[in-house]
């Protein structure tokens, strides 16, 4: 791991500004460190052959381990939302983190903060956030008076759950609510860390959960094989029979598949969308040779069963061989602290 030779982007001057949209590092912990330093060449684990029958990903385990218990804020933090606004954070007593994924929940307890949040959305799915009060309880759609009633004295949140027009009312109400990047991926994780601790004044927790989280991300590589040919995985997102979007660029499950030495096939067929609507004929001339979904999506079909009665699916050698990996939604994609365990129950759903 390269040491740190100065100031991580993210992070303010003293009585600067703290950006909640930063670069991405390109790469992170498959190539290069948090810092965009080139990391040692993985060395894989050699030979693997493909699953036999129908799969769930399961975290070794899904708790959250904060860095640090006594985590005290350096407060007051100005910080550059990624809407424009410059939102100034005086009190971190009351925090709500809320994102289609729960990644800024996640990060938020994993830097030692957690006993302030008061809240969560659907996507919060770990244990130590599961008696909060449900502020979306409408799927993902945020509920202005629930919210208000907790009291929040900083909100965080970003473009991938609304409406805008609440995150909007909570600022007029004279609530700091933060924007952070919408984007999920490996390359964005150093981001969203180092910006969600700098805004909440604790960056020192943040670099410390930065190197934590790449240390246990490059271990997580370390563990899947290179040796083998590099299976296609196709990133289905299901809901019912009607819905059928095959993940691409951007879905964030790209990265995850690259991570585990294996090949995106909504990237390979030259989709230019995160998800795209697909045809039976579509999937049927793709052939995957391994189908990854979200639980919630394999189960709205019927299970792996019901695969068989999705048009196209069922002409497919990874439906019809049982090569079929499905992950809880609240993990999958969350992107955050927690993703070298992702890794590597992906890596050991995949492969045998």
């Amino acid at each position: 791991m390269s040491e740190v030779t100065g100031p991580p982007a993210s992070a303010a001057p003293a009585g600067g500004t703290v950006p909640a949209c930063g670069d991405p590092v390109e790469g992170f912990a498959v190539t290069h460190d948090h810092d965009g330093e080139p990391l040692p060449e993985r060395t894989g684990s050699g030979e693997a052959s493909l699953l036999t029958e129908p799969t769930t990903a399961v975290v070794a385990d899904d708790t959250i381990d904060p860095v640090s218990t006594q985590t005290a804020p350096r407060l007051p933090v100005t910080v550059e939302s990624c809407d424009g606004a410059v939102v100034e954070v005086t009190d971190t007593s009351r925090i709500l983190a809320v994102d289609l994924y729960g990644t800024l929940a996640e990060i938020v307890f994993s830097l030692g903060l957690g006993d302030s949040v008061i809240g969560r959305d659907t996507s919060t799915g770990f244990p130590e956030a599961a008696d909060l009060p449900v502020v979306t309880p409408g799927a993902h759609d945020l509920n202005a008076e629930a919210i208000l009633a907790l009291d929040p004295s900083v909100v965080l949140t970003d473009a991938t759950i609304g409406p805008t027009d609440v995150q909007l009312q909570l600022r007029d109400a004279g609530i700091p609510v933060i924007f952070f990047d919408d984007t999920r991926s490996m390359d964005t994780i150093p981001t969203h860390i180092r910006a969600v601790a700098g805004a909440l004044g604790v960056p020192d927790a943040g670099e410390e959960l930065l190197a934590r989280t790449q240390q246990e991300i490059t271990a997580a590589l370390d563990g899947a094989p290179t040796g083998a040919q590099a299976p296609a995985v196709a990133f289905l997102y299901l809901r019912g029979g009607m819905v059928q979007l095959l993940g691409g660029p951007g879905s964030g499950a790209d990265s995850l598949i690259r991570a585990i030495g294996a090949r995106d096939v909504g990237t390979e067929v030259g989709l230019e969308q995160p998800f795209t609507q697909i045809s039976a004929e579509t999937l049927i001339s793709v052939q995957p040779d391994v189908l990854l979904l979200m639980s919630a999506g394999l189960e709205s079909v019927g299970g792996p069963e019901g695969l068989s009665l999705v048009p196209g699916l069922a002409q497919t050698e990874a439906v019809a061989d049982g090569r079929v990996v499905d992950m809880d939604d609240t993990v999958l994609l969350s992107f955050g602290p927690r993703t070298g365990r992702v890794v590597t129950a992906l890596a050991e759903a995949v492969y045998e």
